[in-house]
């Protein structure tokens, strides 16, 4: 669903418009994530109605306390750090307008959560998630060949729901992905997701697929509509509760657990940071930390040393 700005404050709606405009045109935001960054705008709009305050003339120590108030309400960590990102994104773009002459946020100092860590699934869990699935039905085989393309490839959950049989190269061994900011790469896939996308193929020529929707790859077998990004983090949270894991588990987990397990069997860094879609690869570093602690995790526990004290 689209997020309109409701509340604007001491800001124009033009520019709300126009940054709307540049975030989507010259920064090619995909939909989902345009719509994250104006849910965090209206945050920031929000506190800025109620204290009073003109965002042109806004102090650091004015910012301070909204992150504070932030932090009070009890947003999660990883929320925050987007919202900030996205408030310094907006002041970036009123100063290229010429909206203001000076950067408020380049003087703040980002608060230090530590590094966050993505939860990882282990092969072992992974195999129980899948068991868990009944595949006597049509949904339960729809839905393995999802996770195995999920895990097989390291797909944001968008991607995967947008992918389209034109996409599909399997013969090759690769399917193609249009990820954030409209940028396609090719990834390998596994002859184990291969094979149960081939086995959902069988089901899939048996759905009568809407108007528009015939180039899908997943359907809803009663509607004959692309699946939803809701739809499939709700199947999956319930086939994790069904496996007995604990972890908190989403769509995501599996590309976490997709590099995760790349790097702790050597693969290049640059060679995942590719096959993710990472702009930046220090985002992609986060999984070598992940391989470190895990690491250190198996020493502690298998080290002679450490097994004779604790015993």
């Amino acid at each position: 669903m689209k997020t309109t700005i409701t509340n604007t404050g001491s800001i124009p709606p033009q520019i709300l418009r126009r940054y709307g405009q540049y975030l989507r045109l010259e920064k090619s935001f995909s939909p989902n994530t345009l719509d994250a960054y104006l849910r965090d705008l209206q945050k920031l709009i929000n506190y800025f109605s109620s204290e009073g305050i003109d965002f042109r003339s806004v102090t650091v120590e004015q910012l301070d306390r909204f992150v504070a108030s932030l932090l009070d309400t009890g947003i999660a960590q990883k929320s925050i750090a987007r919202i900030l990102s996205g408030m310094r994104s907006f002041y970036r773009f009123l100063l290229m307008e010429k909206e203001i002459e000076n950067d408020p946020t380049e003087l703040m100092d980002s608060p230090n959560f530590g590094k966050y860590l993505p939860e990882v699934l282990s092969l072992d869990e992974i195999d129980r998630i899948e068991r868990a699935i009944d595949q006597t039905r049509d949904e339960g085989i729809r839905d393995h060949a999802i996770i195995e393309t999920l895990y097989s490839c390291g797909l944001r959950v968008s991607e995967l729901c947008e992918l389209r049989f034109s996409d599909l190269f399997l013969e090759d061994g690769y399917i193609h992905v249009r990820g954030k900011g409209q940028k396609d790469r090719l990834i390998p896939i596994s002859q184990s997701a291969i094979d149960e996308l081939r086995r959902w193929f069988v089901v899939r020529q048996r759905i009568n697929a809407r108007s528009g929707e015939e180039d899908y790859v997943f359907l809803t077998p009663l509607r004959g509509r692309h699946l939803s990004r809701i739809t499939v983090f709700h199947n999956i949270k319930q086939y994790a509760r069904m496996a007995g894991i604990e972890k908190e588990i989403s769509p995501h987990t599996f590309r976490h657990s997709f590099a995760t397990h790349l790097l702790e069997r050597g693969a290049n860094l640059r060679g995942v940071q590719a096959m993710l879609g990472h702009e930046s690869i220090s985002t992609t570093e986060i999984y070598l930390h992940l391989d470190r602690q895990h690491l250190r995790e198996e020493i502690l526990t298998c080290h002679p040393r450490n097994r004779r004290k604790k015993g």
